[in-house]
Formats: structure tokens, C-alpha cells, sequence
């Protein structure tokens, strides 16, 4: 008796400094965000002032308004760029990457192992060492200031998104698939008609880590695109300013927490189905 009321005040003794841990840690990550919010209501004078002022005197929602209404930033039409791009690059990866996915994972073909590790080799390559070549090419191409590289590298699929696919699928049972050949199923009706209606989670995650990359990538747009056709993490690195070039950092930090918004959204709507992509395709393979 005293034994087993020694364990149980030792767990609860732990979970309690757990817990503890957990909360200094989050609050710790928090900050970064709460500063960010707070100082978004500002006046450009209360973010100047010394000593510094926490909060707002009175908070400026104004701010948020000014985002959209700023006469030398068009956020929406900078906006749609983004999300254009964002969405026809993750389209075509989560296509492209749950199709190779599949054939590395449930297709028998000579070599494919050994192909599969070549694609896995690939990770390791930083962005930083191909993204020079690549200009290049799509500058002999004439395809730069334009939307077509991501165009063609959805097409291409993408190794990460393609090993997701593969380990997810690879914890399908066999029975699946010789259900659908008795059925007189292809590989192709297979995929799309088995797989990928059962594959949400991966589809799920995959689309979010594609649409996030694209969507906070800065250093890409930067290198291939024109000022005019540009994305929001280019525009708002170079901040909001007045008619004398003065930075307008509320505004811009305003135009900062709008910008989060449509990926912290996706995230907490496909929270569920990112957890079971994960954990699935890290129990398997």
C-alpha cells in the first residue's frame, strides 16, 4: 500500500514538472507572437519611445485597416500572387509526389529501391546550392519573371512529399489491392480509387507543408521574380513607408500578422490530419 502511494505522488510528481516545463517553454515561443500583436496596435511614436512602452495607450486598429488601404502597397493584389502561386505549386506537388509515392510503394520494377534511395539523397542537397543553376536554365528558357519554375517543379513532385506518400502508402494492406485487381482494376484506378480517397491525412499534410513553403518562401521570389509580380514575404521585408521613405513598422507588423493568418488557419483546420500523416509515416518503413 505505502509502495503504491509512493509511485503515484513520484507520477504525479512528474506530470506536475511536466507540465511546468511545458508552460515556461510555450510562454517562452509565445513571446515572439505576443510582441508582434501587441506592437501591431501601436503608433509609430509609442514603438519609437524610450523607455520602452508595453502596451498601447490606446490601440490603433486603424493600423489593420491601413494594410488594405495604404496607397503605395496594394497588399491584395500582392496577396493573390502569393496565393496563386502557392496553390498551383502544391496542387501539382501533392499530385505528382502521391503518384510516384505510390509507385515506389506498392509497383515492382527493377531498380526501384535503389531509385528511391537516389530521390531520398536528394534531401540532403541544400536549396541554396541549386537555386543558382537553376536560374540560369530558366533564364536561357526565358522563364524568368514568371510563374512557370514552380509550375514545372509541382510537376517534377518533390522528394520530401514523395517519401511522405511512400511510407504512408506502404502501411496499406495487401488485400486492398488484390480486391481491385479482381475487380479488374489497373494501377492507375487503383491509386485513385483505393489510395487516395483513403489517404487523407497524407493528402492533408502534404498540401500544408507544399502551400506553407511556397507561401513563406522569400529567398526564391526574390532571385526569379519582378517587383511587380513578386510575394508577400518579398513586399513586406522591404516594409510600408511614407511619401518620405520613412518605415512605417506598425503597419508593416500589421500587414505581418495578416499575413500568418491564412497558415495558421490551414494549420489548426487540418491539425487532425497532420497528426495521423505523421505519425503513420513514421511508424512505417
Amino acid at each position: 500500500m505505502a509502495r503504491g502511494a509512493q509511485r503515484r505522488i513520484a507520477r504525479s510528481t512528474q506530470l506536475s514538472a511536466s507540465y511546468v516545463v511545458l508552460i515556461l517553454v510555450g510562454c517562452v515561443v509565445s513571446l515572439p507572437v505576443v510582441w508582434l500583436l501587441i506592437t501591431s496596435l501601436k503608433t509609430e511614436v509609442e514603438y519609437m519611445a524610450y523607455p520602452i512602452r508595453i502596451f498601447p495607450a490606446i490601440p490603433q486598429w486603424d493600423n489593420y485597416v491601413k494594410v488594405f488601404t495604404f496607397g503605395r502597397f496594394s497588399y491584395l493584389g500582392v496577396a493573390r500572387n502569393t496565393l496563386f502561386l502557392a496553390l498551383s505549386s502544391s496542387i501539382l506537388t501533392l499530385i505528382t509526389s502521391s503518384m510516384a509515392g505510390f509507385a515506389f510503394s506498392r509497383l515492382r520494377a527493377p531498380g526501384r529501391d535503389k531509385l528511391f534511395l537516389v530521390v531520398i539523397a536528394t534531401l540532403i542537397v541544400p536549396t541554396i546550392v541549386t537555386i543558382i543553376p537553376q536560374f540560369m536554365v530558366f533564364a536561357r528558357l526565358g522563364l524568368t519573371n514568371t510563374y512557370w519554375p514552380w509550375v514545372l517543379w509541382g510537376l517534377m513532385g518533390s522528394p520530401f512529399h514523395i517519401f511522405l506518400f511512400r511510407q504512408f502508402f506502404a502501411s496499406f494492406p495487401r488485400e486492398l489491392e488484390d480486391a481491385a485487381e479482381v475487380d479488374g482494376c489497373g494501377p492507375f484506378r487503383t491509386f485513385w480509387r483505393i489510395f487516395m480517397p483513403n489517404a487523407k491525412p497524407a493528402i492533408a499534410t502534404s498540401f500544408i507543408f507544399a502551400f506553407g513553403g511556397v507561401w513563406g518562401d522569400y529567398f526564391t521570389p526574390l532571385i526569379f521574380l519582378t517587383d511587380a509580380q513578386t510575394t508577400l514575404a518579398v513586399k513586406l521585408s522591404r516594409a510600408y513607408a511614407d511619401p518620405m521613405g520613412n518605415r512605417l513598422i506598425t503597419i508593416t507588423l500589421a500587414a505581418t500578422v495578416v499575413y500568418v493568418i491564412p497558415l495558421v488557419t490551414l494549420f489548426f483546420l487540418g491539425q487532425k490530419h497532420i497528426l495521423k500523416g505523421v505519425v503513420r509515416t513514421g511508424l512505417k518503413g
